[in-house]
């Protein structure tokens, strides 16, 4: 049996485990920001593909694969482990950059992208949920801000550096072998190096507390809408990650029918991404002012900075906005992903984790479509309207429902259990 002190939480005691997972969270978003730049433009120049939904499509495959395993990966994690997820993320990650090079239509895309929505489903809600694992509560701000900071950088260096390869040599195979590289290097670390962390989640809960072991139905209401403060930041999730998609579909569409070349769009692109490592500071923040204030803040801050891109014109205004938008990510992504953390007790924290993401990666299907819809009937810049709007409306719906959950001085208080306070009977 374990003892006590073997399952003492903290960064500092678990540095070494710590920063594995934050190295494979980092390949992460280097697996993901290998297409932000490339394949759109791959589907206009190379592929032939006219249509704004046609193009939209992959986001929307990966979007709905991603939700519903973000989903389940949670409720696995719990069952089988952190680790056997993890490698599975990884396995299903090997075929994508083959995928890639030698795709004859748009419809592989897609299908790459399916693979794609597997592994960032589970690669990246086992990092999270590790991370949270082995920091323990006091620390649980800071383990989600540098789990995203260090996964958005991924994102934007696979951005930049997949369009830096493509603006030097071409659209592909070049760009799809740096993605080979780290695939293969992520999913050998997972096997060898990555150890079970399960265990500190299990001896962290009170197993006879009234909120311990719920069934995952009731997880599944309770962080969907049984909870108004956990249906604020589901919502919330889901909005924001239209800003994620409007950079993946709609802006290297944008800047380059603006003239702006392959490579100066990765640059775009990546300094909106780069803005998220300041999600180190973010999430450590809220780990002393509360979770609230940053994502109201991020909410309004990165709407704004959507509609400023579509306001002004030149290369430089367009990489300041798109700072200023991202700015307002790393305000509002780990926050909002440490609300149902602070509120689930540690039993089905993971399953609680999995539900929020699943409505926030749902976000990505949605908004591919909304999305694709507005450019293809009015114009691009329909699209930055649109999200500018819906982050506002979404924000709103933050500051008025959604209640503090900090563990030492928040004023949520979860929903008492199913038939609490009838029939109940005190003993002396």
């Amino acid at each position: 049996m374990p003892t006590t002190t073997e399952l003492e939480q903290g960064i500092r005691e678990h540095l070494g485990q710590f920063s594995l997972h934050v190295l494979l969270v980092f390949a992460t978003g280097l697996t993901i920001g290998s297409e932000r730049t490339v394949v759109p433009v791959l589907g206009e120049d190379v592929l032939g593909v006219e249509s704004f939904l046609v193009i939209g499509s992959f986001v929307v495959s990966f979007g709905v694969v991603k939700s519903i395993l973000n989903l389940y990966a949670g409720k696995w994690g719990e069952e089988y482990g952190r680790k056997p997820v993890l490698i599975a993320g990884w396995a299903t990650a090997l075929p994508l950059p083959v995928i890639l090079i030698f795709a004859p239509s748009w419809g592989w895309i897609t299908v790459g992208n399916i693979l794609l929505g597997v592994n960032q489903a589970l690669t990246w809600s086992m990092a999270i949920n590790a991370k949270i694992d082995l920091a323990g509560p006091d620390q649980r701000g800071l383990a989600v801000g540098i789990d995203e900071a260090f996964g958005y950088t991924g994102v934007a260096v696979g951005a930049w550096l997949t369009g830096a390869i493509a603006g030097q040599w071409s659209l592909r195979p070049e760009p799809f072998y740096f993605l080979a590289v780290v695939v293969v290097l992520a999913f050998l670390i997972s096997i060898f190096l990555i150890k079970e962390t399960v265990q500190y989640a299990q001896a962290e809960g009170d197993d006879d507390h009234h909120d311990a072991n719920l069934p995952f139905n009731e997880v599944l209401k309770r962080a969907t809408y049984g909870d108004r403060t956990l249906f604020a930041a589901a919502q919330a999730g889901h909005i924001e990650n239209f800003v994620d998609t409007l950079f993946w579909i709609a802006v290297p569409l944008y800047l380059t029918s603006q003239g702006l070349g392959i490579a100066a769009v990765g640059v775009v692109i990546g300094v909106h991404s780069a803005m998220y490592f300041l999600q180190i500071a973010t999430g450590g923040l809220a780990d002393r002012i509360g979770r609230r204030p940053p994502v109201i803040a991020g909410m309004f801050l990165a709407g704004a900075g959507v509609l400023g891109m579509a306001l002004v014109d030149g290369y430089l205004p367009w990489a300041a906005l798109a700072g200023v938008s991202g700015l307002g990510m790393a305000l509002l992504y780990p926050n909002l992903m440490t609300v149902p953390s602070d509120a689930a007790h540690p039993t089905w924290r993971s399953a609680g984790m999995g539900v929020y993401r699943m409505w926030r990666d749902s976000g990505y299907a949605v908004g591919a479509v909304l999305i694709g819809l507005s450019m293809e009937f009015v114009n691009v810049e329909a699209a930055f309207y649109l999200t500018t709007g819906l982050m506002f409306v979404s924000g709103a719906v933050v500051y008025l429902w959604m209640e503090e959950t900090h563990p030492e001085f928040g004023t949520h208080e979860p929903p008492a259990p199913a038939g609490a306070g009838r029939g109940s009977v005190t003993e002396d």
